[in-house]
């Protein structure tokens, strides 16, 4: 493969700064989209408000990808984080697609990151990329999410939306707020255990975005998880199994939407039952499918 000069936008997060690495590795030159002053050639700084500080910084990238957006997960969900979040993945996502629109060279390809949230609280439905879009705050935001940068496909960019399961990495994301309880012997199952969790381990989720980049016949919505979705109730007792603690402290829902509020329903009772069909039929090959090894390797 051709070496890429590619940008991305929320580079220092946990999935950016493991993409880079990766992006870095297979020979690609990447630069990254910055809020605060440019420190070198190598980063284009930005608003998510008002665009790009100089436009012409933006030219001749043959990919950008971006990731950046306020944390679904990181607070709880009053009106004002639920507009936070909004503006930064809605808004920030339409001013950068504004200003691609406005250059002489544009991107080929613009990858932008989503969210298996898109489909809601399904029970045990089989989603693949053309199932509709589920109700609620999550499943609204990511379709606005997603609708922000459509205008791109009508200018000929090729436009990805890599919608994305509870990513499995051991230096944060979900997985690290979860590890605490659990090695302190006090994890257990969410609810009545039964809702499907659709996951996907750091590595391949780079892979992943770097496969999107590389084959020309990735566009649309692709599901960004392992083909094997588990219940919450396989999920607890697996990560108990790999940690060799007991996970015997049910957190019943009621208590959950307590604590957790709104967010509690869409982020951890909902049950998505999501497969990789699109990425399965392009000959995309999972690094690591199984939970259990995925656990293994991400905790050591």
């Amino acid at each position: 493969m051709n070496s890429q000069k590619i940008l991305i936008s929320g580079a220092s997060g946990l999935i950016g700064s493991a993409l880079t690495n990766l992006l870095n590795q297979k020979g690609h030159s990447v630069s990254k989209l910055v809020r605060r002053e440019a420190k070198n050639k190598n980063e284009v700084q930005w608003n998510p408000k008002s665009g790009v500080k100089n436009l012409n910084d933006l030219e001749n990238f043959d990919a950008v990808i971006h990731l950046a957006g306020e944390n679904i997960g990181g607070k709880r969900w009053t009106e004002e984080q639920k507009k936070k979040i909004r503006e930064s993945r809605v808004q920030g996502t339409s001013v950068l697609k504004d200003e691609i629109l406005k250059l002489k060279n544009p991107p080929k390809a613009f990858i932008s990151a989503s969210a298996i949230g898109i489909y809601g609280d399904r029970g045990n439905e089989i989603l693949d990329e053309e199932s509709a879009v589920g109700t609620g705050f999550l499943p609204e935001l990511c379709q606005e999410w997603e609708n922000s940068s459509k205008p791109l496909t009508q200018k000929g960019i090729r436009t990805v939306y890599v919608r994305t399961g509870v990513v499995l990495a051991p230096n944060g994301g979900a997985l690290a707020k979860m590890l605490f309880p659990f090695k302190m012997g006090v994890g257990g199952i969410i609810g009545n255990g039964k809702q499907f969790m659709s996951w996907v381990e750091l590595e391949d989720l780079t892979e992943i975005f770097s496969f999107a980049i590389e084959n020309e016949n990735v566009s649309g919505a692709i599901n960004a998880v392992s083909p094997n979705s588990v219940t919450n109730h396989e999920f607890t007792k697996t990560l108990g199994k790999v940690l060799k603690r007991p996970t015997i402290f049910p957190l019943p829902s009621f208590v959950a939407k307590i604590v957790l509020g709104e967010m509690a329903q869409d982020l951890l009772l909902a049950s998505s039952k999501v497969t990789p069909k699109k990425l399965l039929s392009l000959g995309y090959k999972f690094g690591n499918a199984n939970l259990e090894s995925a656990f293994r390797k991400v905790l050591n």
